[in-house]
């Protein structure tokens, strides 16, 4: 089997089995960020045979938070699939996660096709339908986290699953950049942050990811859900634990997600 098969199919099977797999680029070190992408896309093969369906993709590791918590400072990018959108509470188990850590993002869902390179931030504005608060429930199933930017890319960025507020707002009217969130966790306050943690500003990560998948020829599509990067450093969670972000502009509440672990 050719390396992407070979890692694919281990962490496929690492998904399947909810276990983890020793770090990719200990075992390899001439692994390369191509290397990874083509890792990812033969374990997204594995998932869409079982019948799972691609409806976004992702951008992580925007932030210095973050960065700086798993030790990995550029981001990472990987694919959503139907199987990671949880409507409702998300069940650790049903899901196999193993080690879930919540993150508030700002969601971007498309009415157009972006095709990178060249994407700007006023092009995926023009692109964009709606942009909603999100919960990104990241996972690994590399041991103990323990990841450099090969291991995450390829495993599918560290997802795990993904759960969307009720709001649907127009991004036209708003300042990107200086919208605000807050997160408790089990009802007492957790962590604050800005859009302009992620690149500067949101939009401007959503047309990083559209040129970088550009480079491998993967567009972001009409309908696809985008999850820009957590403006916030990552949480742990474990059943029982209740997430809540409040997204506003300094004047007004936006929306709100909640994410309920049972």
């Amino acid at each position: 089997m050719s390396i992407a098969e070979t890692y694919g199919s281990e962490l496929y099977k690492a998904l399947r089995g909810r276990r983890t797999v020793a770090p990719l680029i200990a075992r390899d070190p001439a692994l390369t960020i191509d290397d990874a992408y083509a890792i990812s896309l033969d374990f997204l093969s594995r998932r869409l045979a079982d019948g799972e369906r691609v409806v976004g993709k992702k951008i992580g590791v925007t932030s210095k938070a973050v960065q700086d918590m798993l030790g990995v400072h550029q981001p990472d990018f990987g694919f959503l699939t139907d199987w990671m959108h949880v409507e409702g509470d998300i069940d650790i188990d049903a899901k196999a996660l193993i080690a879930p850590r919540a993150e508030a993002e700002i969601a971007f869902i498309l009415k157009d096709s972006l095709n990178g390179p060249g994407v700007t931030a006023a092009d995926v504005i023009a692109a964009t339908e709606s942009i909603a608060p999100c919960f990104e429930i990241v996972d690994s199933r590399i041991t103990d986290w323990t990841i450099a930017i090969v291991d995450t890319v390829a495993d599918n960025a560290s997802c795990g699953v993904f759960i969307l507020g009720a709001a649907r707002l127009d991004p036209r009217g708003l300042d990107l950049p200086n919208l605000h969130v807050a997160v408790a966790k089990n009802g007492a306050p957790l962590s604050e942050g800005y859009g302009h943690a992620v690149q500067g500003n949101p939009a401007e990560a959503v047309a990083w990811l559209a040129n970088t998948l550009g480079a491998y020829g993967v567009t972001l599509d009409a309908g696809d859900i985008i999850l820009s990067g957590s403006l916030v450093p990552l949480a742990a969670a474990a059943k029982g634990d209740c997430f809540e972000m409040i997204l506003g502009d300094g004047h007004r509440t936006l929306g709100h997600c909640v994410a309920r672990f049972v």
